[in-house]
């Protein structure tokens, strides 16, 4: 495991240690929580870029068109 320093200005050091408290948390796992979803958000982004590089305009525009159907009615 790595310790990891991060300097932050005080009233953002005041909110996050509210938002731990609020959750029963340690700030510690506050950010580690929210540097998870960071990195599964960056991955899910990566993985739909790299899909969409591969796949058809076309078919993308069908899809979205049918799921708009199935959605009015």
């Amino acid at each position: 495991m790595a310790t990891l320093t991060v300097r932050l200005p005080d009233d953002k050091h005041s909110r996050l240690k509210a938002l731990a408290k609020r959750k029963h948390i340690s700030v510690n796992k506050l950010l580690e929580e929210l540097s998870t979803q960071a990195i599964a958000e960056f991955d899910a982004e990566t993985r739909f870029r790299a899909m969409a590089a591969k796949g058809s305009i076309e078919k993308g525009l069908d899809v979205l068109d049918r799921l708009d159907k199935a959605l009015q009615g």
